[in-house]
């Protein structure tokens, strides 16, 4: 089946911001909620989901995937939120798509206008799941029919995605993977975690070469990270050293060891549900953020890594407010951190911003706020502006640009 994007947009102009109802086109079962908002809103209907995905492409052009009434949506927008498209269905068939917590679907657009789509669709045993993947050839007008990427065909866990493409061709999705786990168990075995599993394409994601593990004993529920490296796809995720030890580690899908990429000694015997960001700025550093609550340090963190060198970690939120869940972007000199916290009474989302990749720093700005329940933040930059992406259940899809010049802490 062949699923078309029609250009259709409701918008209205609010007190200096915009929202859209996304519900004209794909979804005439559901009536549009419009609500006031002091920056961009992106519809928020019944059986709707918090966990979004985004991205910016080439052109610097928004794109926002999301689940409504079990089914995956996307719309574009050419003005940094302040108007989409109406959605296009992806998914031809309503699917139990996993779309919250650590937990979100993934897009990456490729500079000739091929879009790359992941997701986890849940299956009917507990905490099982399996790796589905979209794709567009025309810049989002048709996609194709989604496909199951992790090939045993085993009712099991295959669950915490992650997407990256070097934008000419070339695909790689990793995700956490329970069959060694569970063979394991059915023979009696121990088998502490699970394993990391990629799969990667020459093609545009026309074919998949077979699944590959790359590495076992991972943690469990934390979220992987991808970003397409100057030196191939890097995958980064919370890791098993030693019995308990949990702290992140990083490979490179081209070849190369696992390389642990942070040092806190977080002994727990159990999965955080707190997994790190990676990006890469094309003058070949990598940036990271995580969490720990190891022995040498607690809180979230940021460091630059190339090569061999590695900056030493860099605290980053209030650790009295409870700050998690740290995200990053960059391209050229520009890096973009983003978390979330909570004073007890709401949450509050945070961006930091580094002009000189990430040697010094902006003072930290607070954003935006909700009383309710609420998403984990998506930083964005194209190395012009920076975005952040943040969805509330009673505010909707917010789109937070980051503004001014800022000043050094």
């Amino acid at each position: 089946m062949r699923h078309r994007f029609f250009p259709f947009v409701i918008f209205a102009a609010l007190t200096g911001g915009f929202f859209f109802s996304a519900y004209a086109e794909t979804a005439p079962d559901v009536s549009n909620k419009n609500g006031a908002a002091s920056v961009q809103r992106a519809g928020n209907g019944p059986a709707s989901t918090l966990a979004v995905g985004a991205t910016l492409d080439a052109k610097g052009r928004l794109w926002l995937v999301r689940v409504e009434n079990q089914r995956l949506l996307l719309s574009r927008s050419g003005d940094d939120g302040r108007r989409f498209s109406a959605p296009l269905t992806i998914t031809p068939q309503p699917e139990a798509i996993m779309a919250d917590g650590e937990s979100r679907p993934k897009i990456a657009v490729s500079a000739d206008g091929t879009v790359h789509l992941t997701w986890v669709r849940a299956l009917s045993k507990r905490h099982s799941g399996e790796i589905r993947y979209a794709r567009s050839r025309d810049g989002g007008a048709v996609f194709s029919e989604p496909v199951t990427l992790n090939d045993d065909g085993l009712e099991i866990s295959h669950r915490f995605d992650s997407l990256a493409s070097d934008g000419r061709g070339k695909v790689a999705v990793a995700w956490l993977d329970a069959r060694e786990r569970d063979a394991a168990k059915a023979q009696g075995r121990p088998f502490g975690g699970v394993s990391l599993y990629a799969v990667e394409s020459e093609d545009n994601g026309v074919h998949f070469a077979p699944n590959r593990r790359l590495v076992e004993h991972t943690c469990e529920c934390c979220r992987t990270g991808m970003v397409w490296s100057a030196d191939g796809p890097v995958a980064f995720w919370r890791n098993i050293f030693d019995t308990n030890t949990r702290d992140f580690a990083l490979v490179n899908l081209s070849g190369g060891p696992v390389r642990r990429a942070t040092d806190d000694d977080w002994q727990i015997d159990a999965c955080p549900h707190h997994g790190g960001g990676i990006a890469a700025d094309g003058h070949g550093a990598l940036h990271l953020v995580w969490f720990t609550q190891g022995n040498k340090r607690k809180g979230i963190f940021y460091r630059r890594m190339k090569g061999d060198e590695m900056t030493p970690p860099l605290p980053i939120g209030n650790p009295a407010a409870q700050a998690g869940h740290p995200a990053v972007a960059a391209a050229g000199a520009m890096v973009l951190l983003a978390w979330r916290e909570f004073d007890g009474r709401v949450y509050s989302v945070w961006a930091q911003r580094s002009r000189d990749g990430g040697a010094q720093w902006e003072v930290p700005r607070r954003l935006a706020e909700t009383a309710g329940a609420a998403d984990y933040p998506v930083p964005l930059t194209d190395g012009k502006k920076a975005l952040v992406v943040w969805s509330a259940a009673t505010e909707g899809v917010r789109v937070l640009p980051v503004e001014g010049a800022g000043s050094k802490p």
